[in-house]
């Protein structure tokens, strides 16, 4: 039972990230992507804190709270893979600029596929990784759909808006799927996990990186909160591609699976938090807006 268990959990992987990447692509045009990357600062800047910041906080962590050799590959997965199809309703929820999301997540993504077979070896030395196996799988699995579904976009708009909800919809079913497996199969190793210094090196991860973004990103508070929350959400659909393709450790899934669900928490809370403040400060805008109308208008 349980291998049939798995066989399914493996497939739902499979179906969630590509379903997620074409449902990504048939919502979207190349210049809704291209538009809001124009600005080369903001642009080097999200950069940085993704894919030097991140992995330095987490090595740093790692120093400070030891972790098996499993839990360790866990962490510097996460910490090198971004660009999380989950950002755009993030940024949503924090009343943050939606078209800056939806590129830099793009552009994450993007940059994750070349990035973590080259860097991944280097940072886990000790580790055997293929990285033409790590980059073929990104790219099949993530690239090539998301470039299907901005062609059908591109040339079908017709078509691409019927199918993409049906594809939303089935990635959504298979990420619950996927979530509801990976607990049901490693339910032991998950409680085994409560109370150790697994959960506080999660938890810094996420809010150490929503830290450093927020504070590189930029001038304003639309921006800040986008870098944010994309530098603090890591790519968990890339990081179990390349967890359940390369290692036979479940203690790295399970790392991965802790590590989604403590950041779907605290950037749920976050990007309200955020929402809340924005609204509070258009209010105040519009406030002071009206109590100057009536001045003039006597003037």
């Amino acid at each position: 039972m349980a291998v049939v268990l798995e066989s399914v959990a493996t497939l739902a992987v499979l179906v969630f990230v590509v379903t997620s990447m074409l449902a990504m692509g048939l919502n979207l045009t190349v210049s809704q992507i291209l538009g809001p990357l124009r600005d080369a600062r903001r642009v080097a800047t999200a950069l940085l804190a993704n894919f030097v910041v991140v992995p330095v906080i987490a090595f740093v962590i790692l120093f400070v709270v030891p972790l098996s050799e499993p839990q360790s590959v866990g962490l510097v997965l996460l910490a090198t893979a971004a660009g999380a199809p989950f950002l755009p309703v993030l940024v949503q929820t924090a009343k943050g600029d939606v078209a800056f999301g939806v590129g830099l997540m793009v552009l994450l993504m993007v940059v994750t596929v070349a990035y973590v077979p080259l860097v991944l070896p280097l940072l886990l030395p000790g580790v055997q990784v293929n990285p033409l196996d790590i980059a073929g799988s990104l790219v099949v699995l993530m690239l090539l759909p998301l470039a299907v579904g901005l062609a059908v976009r591109a040339r079908y708009a017709d078509v691409a808006a019927t199918v993409q909800p049906k594809m939303a919809q089935t990635s959504n079913t298979a990420l619950v799927l996927l979530v509801v497996l990976m607990l049901v199969l490693n339910f032991q190793n998950i409680v085994g996990v409560v109370g150790t210094g697994l959960i506080v090196a999660l938890l810094l991860l996420v809010v150490l990186s929503l830290v450093v973004g927020y504070l590189l990103g930029g001038p304003t508070t639309a921006t800040k909160s986008v870098v944010g929350l994309g530098t603090a959400q890591r790519n968990v659909s890339a990081a179990l591609v390349v967890g359940a393709g390369n290692f036979a450790d479940p203690d790295v899934v399970v790392t991965l699976l802790v590590g989604a669900l403590l950041m779907l928490v605290v950037l749920l809370v976050a990007s309200g938090e955020f929402g809340k403040r924005s609204v509070s400060r258009l209010a105040t805008g519009e406030e002071e807006t009206a109590s100057l109308s009536p001045a003039s208008t006597e003037d």
